[in-house]
């Protein structure tokens, strides 16, 4: 049930918690309609204005749970939806004059204006929203600073403009443009936009017992559960959820550095630029807002994708569930049908509500487990990948004299992709990761911040030394293309 200090992260993760709950014991279709009753009983409400908008909150999460669309009859198939119930409460005019102005004499702002959208009333300007075009010159112009810029937040932090209102002012997210990165879901703070689950999916697969399903945890994890969860901890709670076996993605980034750093050497060779390929945000921004850049990218698979690739080598009956804190992987497994790898990706937040729902804690088991090496495990800091590939050469005595742009999230990828394809892009290479630190950051993290940094380097310090060539010599005896064509 819950209570009135419920948060947007309390609300998401009690959702899923109870939808895991039911899925595990058979119950889901029974009971999902009663679910909101039950979470919400009242008569009092919580955190909304009525507790039939907020039972209406969680039927509409319920069905992203089930990896549906919030609303019923909805055609809408992007990883990151609107949740319509909860968008509200942001500001309808984006400029909004303050206290503080002064109804100055030499009326800056009303000259700022083109469009005649400001007047004077009798204590301070007056923005008419009706004709306010949004440019902001009169919030420039005002020596005061009276003047307050309200762009939604979710709109503000969309790095690719997806984000607009439709005529009852809810969001509205276009999914041409749309990257999946899930800023917007980060920073919007009524909890009115998430994403899309596998969660119902992946436990029906782990009720049955004759179903070979594998857990591909991201380098990204490590941290995230506290110092002392090691990867041999989280593979054995891993089991006891049900899974066949846990493998590292960190050691399909071996093999994504490896065969990277062959691409790289190549297209040093003939002259050509490229950009990293692992995150699927950062490949989507150039699909869809830089078309003519798609040449660039790299073919080299994803570490998800090579794990996956790796694991049905060895298996092939295994469905391969990525395991992360990226949405966008969500929409990459979607993507990559054709290829067969990833089958499913949960996001980490997923995963412990599955662990509260078998009643499992990955800190009360023990062992040590090492597949990728200590580059691989790094893919998920910003310049983790250069330092991969750049150590791949090394080891094959390549040439390690490659410059690299290292873009550390998604505002300085764009501006990156703007100087490639005018042709002014002075580093030989781009490494692009949409979020802020890199993937360690992302939306479906459950700590981040310096809590989680101090956590994984204690973890990595844990890590042997093996050589990226040397760690894949081990599993020479499989064989699959690493490349995307």
């Amino acid at each position: 049930m819950l209570g009135e200090n419920s948060n947007i992260g309390t609300i998401k993760h009690e959702v899923l918690f109870e939808v895991a709950k039911l899925a595990f014991r058979d119950e889901l279709e029974e009971k999902k309609e009663s679910l909101p009753y039950d979470m919400i009983p009242g008569p009092q409400a919580n955190f909304r204005c009525c507790i039939y908008k907020e039972r209406e909150i969680i039927r509409q999460r319920i069905r992203l749970a089930e990896g549906k669309s919030p609303s019923v009859g909805s055609d809408k198939k992007n990883i990151v939806q609107v949740i319509p119930s909860a968008c509200e409460g942001c500001p309808i005019a984006r400029f909004v004059v303050t206290d503080n102005c002064q109804k100055c004499m030499s009326k800056k702002c009303q000259g700022a204006c083109n469009f005649g959208a400001v007047s004077m009333s009798k204590d301070r300007a007056y923005i008419d929203p009706s004709l306010c075009k949004e440019c902001g010159k009169c919030s420039q112009a005002c020596p005061y600073n009276a003047i307050a810029d309200l762009m939604r937040p979710c709109k503000r932090s969309c790095p690719v403009d997806a984000i607009t209102m439709d005529e009852n002012n809810i969001v509205v997210i276009n999914e041409e443009k749309c990257i999946n990165c899930g800023a917007c879901i980060i920073n919007c703070p009524f909890g009115a936009i998430s994403d899309r689950s596998f969660i119902v999916d992946v436990i029906n697969l782990l009720k049955q017992k004759d179903k070979h399903v594998y857990a591909m945890l991201a380098p990204a994890w490590e941290g995230q559960f506290g110092s002392h969860v090691s990867v041999g901890s989280m593979a054995a709670a891993i089991r006891e959820l049900g899974f066949t076996e846990m493998y590292e993605v960190a050691l399909g980034a071996d093999y994504t550095a490896s065969t990277e750093a062959e691409e790289w050497s190549d297209a040093y060779n003939e002259g050509k630029k490229m950009t990293t390929s692992c995150c699927p945000a950062f490949v989507k921004m150039i699909r869809q807002h830089f078309p003519g850049l798609t040449d660039n990218i790299s073919t080299t698979l994803s570490p998800m994708a090579a794990t996956a690739k790796l694991i049905k080598a060895m298996d092939p009956e295994a469905i391969c569930v990525f395991i992360g804190p990226c949405i966008a992987k969500k929409e990459e497994v979607l993507d990559s049908i054709s290829l067969n790898a990833a089958d499913y990706a949960l996001t980490l937040d997923e995963l412990v509500a599955m662990f509260r729902a078998k009643d499992i804690e990955p800190k009360s088991f023990n062992g040590y487990v090492q597949q990728g090496s200590i580059y691989g495990k790094k893919f998920c800091i910003s310049g983790g990948v250069t330092a991969s590939v750049v150590q791949s050469l090394k080891e094959s005595n390549g040439n390690t004299s490659i410059t690299v742009k290292v873009c550390n999230g998604a505002a300085e990828c764009k501006k990156a992709l703007m100087l490639l394809r005018a042709g002014k892009l002075p580093e030989d290479f781009m490494e692009g990761m949409a979020c802020e630190g890199g993937c360690s950051n992302g939306p479906g993290s459950i700590l981040t911040g310096r809590a989680a940094n101090i956590n994984r380097e204690k973890l990595f310090a844990q890590a042997d030394n093996r050589d990226i060539h040397e760690n894949l010599r081990e599993y020479e005896e499989y064989e699959f293309s690493m490349h995307r064509h």
